[in-house]
């Protein structure tokens, strides 16, 4: 059973939320707080479809739990690296390009960029809440591997990041693009490793006979639009190709856009 009344609340926290974000990057001029926020707020959020309604007895089952516990250590670990990136340099380079492509319209067009982002947790909140109240008592091998999801996805994200942060410590020559390990096989393989996460949802829910639990597959199916076609990739490879042009075209004939591929020969 998904408890709707707690669906909403989530909607209403993460409007709240997202205003908070909106107004807080307006007040520092750091726009990409507004990915710490949402980052930690959907976490919040994401706990909350997980537990509620409780079970029978009054406390929720060991699923839900375990639903929580993968939505907080996934908001832990991507919400405190944000945050790190975000206090330490400049201007995340999305909303960099957005402030030049939007002039003196940028904080309004941002704010109706920012919302929608609300309901987006919602739609992902509607997938955990399925997962965490798949009607079998216990835990069982499926629970098991959308744990194991979670640890894949951390430790590839983390990978990712690792060696873009070891290249650019290297001290590449200007206008150069990092295109070792797994940057080789996937232009974004931390976005990849991000939408990898979201799949523990199905793994731990789907159930063919059971309609309401097909909204796991909702989860998935919204993070690859939203990263790879709309907040993600799209805005990230436009500023990438303004500031590395033909060098980050060659990149893009030869690798992979988001699934790990093997790179193109002779491109």
């Amino acid at each position: 059973m998904i408890s709707l009344p707690v669906l909403g609340l989530t909607l209403l926290l993460m409007a709240v939320v997202m205003n908070v974000a909106w107004a807080f990057q307006r007040q520092v001029g750091n726009s990409g707080w507004i990915d710490v926020f949402w980052t930690f707020g959907t976490g919040a959020a994401g706990i909350i479809a997980a537990l509620f309604p409780f079970a029978g007895d009054g406390a929720p089952s060991t699923r839900q739990l375990l639903a929580a516990a993968i939505i907080l250590i996934w908001a832990l670990r991507l919400g405190g690296y944000i945050a790190r990136r975000v206090a330490t340099s400049a201007e995340d380079a999305r909303y960099a390009r957005f402030r030049t492509v939007w002039g003196e319209g940028y904080q309004r067009t941002l704010y109706l960029f920012v919302m929608p982002q609300a309901a987006i947790t919602a739609v992902l909140c509607a997938s955990i809440a399925s997962a965490a109240n798949r009607p079998v008592a216990g835990l069982d091998g499926r629970d098991i591997a959308a744990a194991a999801i979670l640890l894949i996805a951390i430790a590839g994200e983390g990978l990712a990041d690792a060696q873009l942060a070891a290249f650019k410590k290297a001290g590449p020559p200007k206008g150069s693009v990092c295109d070792r390990g797994l940057w080789a096989w996937s232009r974004h393989p931390n976005y990849f490793f991000e939408w990898t996460l979201w799949l523990a949802w199905p793994v731990m829910g789907l159930d063919l006979t059971r309609p309401v639990s097909w909204l796991t597959l909702v989860a998935p199916i919204a993070m690859f639009g939203v990263l790879r076609f709309l907040t993600g990739v799209p805005p990230l490879e436009e500023t990438m190709l303004a500031s590395r042009g033909d060098t980050y075209r060659a990149y893009q004939a030869r690798t992979s856009a988001f699934f790990p591929l093997p790179p193109k020969s002779g491109a």
